[in-house]
């Protein structure tokens, strides 16, 4: 027994299968992802995540998402310009983890700030490091004189005939 809004949707299918708009849609004949797998509850978070892209590190709570970026801080560091934003960059990092220790929600996670002048230490290292292979790698190309190799250097030149 069917009613009439029911009725009225089927008769929209029928036309619209008649018209042939269901023929060649993306998809047609292809198996169901994931058909094959046990269910999971959060399916539809990871193909969200997938489709638009979204780090998983936004999935973690605060005080991981804190340790993560702390040990993750020499990469960052590593392309900053100065000293000044060093510092800034650290300090700002400093502020949400003492933010984060004042109202600590989520797991307990021991997450302390981070030295400043130890990150400014390794920050100078680092680049003092990238340097000195750049100078290195640098002295070990051979060096350009200006002159096609095998050619003797004219004295004289073509206008001047």
């Amino acid at each position: 027994m069917t009613t009439g809004w029911e009725a009225a949707v089927e008769a929209q299918i029928r036309s619209a299968q008649e018209r042939g708009e269901f023929d060649n849609l993306p998809g047609a004949g292809k198996p169901i992802p994931g058909r094959d797998l046990p269910y999971d509850e959060g399916w539809w978070i990871r193909s969200f995540m997938e489709r638009e892209q979204i780090p998983s590190d936004l999935m973690l709570p605060t005080p991981l998402q804190l340790r993560r970026r702390i040990e993750q801080l020499p990469a960052e560091l590593r392309d900053l310009p100065t000293e000044e934003a060093v510092r800034s960059y650290v300090a700002a990092l400093n502020t949400e983890v003492v933010a984060w220790l004042r109202t600590p929600t989520g797991p307990r996670v021991v997450v302390r700030p981070v030295n400043v002048d130890e990150a400014v230490r390794r920050w100078r290292a680092d680049r003092e490091r990238a340097a000195a292979e750049r100078s290195a790698a640098a002295a070990a190309e051979p060096q350009d004189t200006g002159r096609r190799a095998g050619r003797p250097r004219r004295g004289w030149r073509w206008w001047r005939r």
